[in-house]
């Protein structure tokens, strides 16, 4: 008898992974605590998708790693709407206990929505987050944001400036991983960065399909040769 997928559209869909083999390709990778720290992207909101897990990708990434390294460890401090600055005060110094060998920072959308916002204060708020992880042996990651202004989803009068702010926010993050010696995940320039059909019904957020497409380039940046420390992690650019 043929049993149905449970999640029939992921499991056909080729930008996604499935947990097990996401599972069994971070079986040779060297980390064994991860740690997330960011806002309501690195949280996991969303909305459902059917035919697509209703996971938030950071949450599924812990879960693969955990899968493969059961002795392991895995926290998710991220904190709908928070700032960079609130996100280095509050998150910050839990993640520095918790003692991570990978931390993945995800933030800085909040940051662009501000009339205040300008790339230098932005860079300089990223490196006081990963620079700290960095120096206590983490392995630190970095992900793009998807495109929303791109998706057609954004009224015509404000999408030319959201993609000017956004585009800055990728190009500032890809740069101060680099800087720093962190891996960068570029979703914002994923070939479905920009499908109007991953992102939720508030024009914010991305839904489960768009999780699961983060989660699998999540998990493919983490194991390619080049990514893993142990034959030379790479620059983040």
């Amino acid at each position: 008898m043929t049993v149905a997928h449970a999640h029939p559209l992921e499991a056909a869909d080729p930008d996604c992974l499935g947990d097990g083999a996401a599972a069994e390709l971070l079986r040779d990778v060297p980390w064994r605590r991860m740690v997330v720290l960011g806002d309501s992207v690195a949280a996991g909101v969303r909305e459902p998708a059917e035919g697509y897990r209703d996971a938030a990708f950071t949450d599924r990434t812990g879960e693969a790693l955990l899968a493969a390294h059961p002795q392991g460890a895995y926290r998710n401090l991220g904190v709908r709407d928070a700032r960079l600055a609130a996100i280095r005060e509050t998150q910050l110094p839990v993640a520095l206990e918790f003692a991570p060998d990978l931390a993945v920072v995800i933030g800085g959308g909040n940051d662009a929505l501000s009339r205040s916002y300008t790339s230098g204060r932005l860079a300089e708020e990223l490196q006081s987050i990963a620079v700290p992880l960095r120096d206590v042996g983490a392995t630190v990651v970095t992900v793009g944001l998807f495109d929303l202004a791109r998706s057609g989803l954004v009224p015509a009068e404000y999408a030319p400036a959201m993609i000017e702010r956004f585009d800055d926010l990728d190009a500032v993050t890809r740069r101060v991983a680099a800087e720093v010696g962190a891996l960068h995940v570029d979703t914002h320039r994923h070939p479905r960065a920009a499908d109007p059909a991953i992102f939720a019904s508030d024009r914010m957020h991305a839904n489960a399909r768009g999780h699961a497409i983060a989660f699998a380039a999540l998990v493919r940046a983490l194991t390619e040769p080049t990514q893993n420390p142990r034959t030379g992690r790479g620059s983040g650019a």
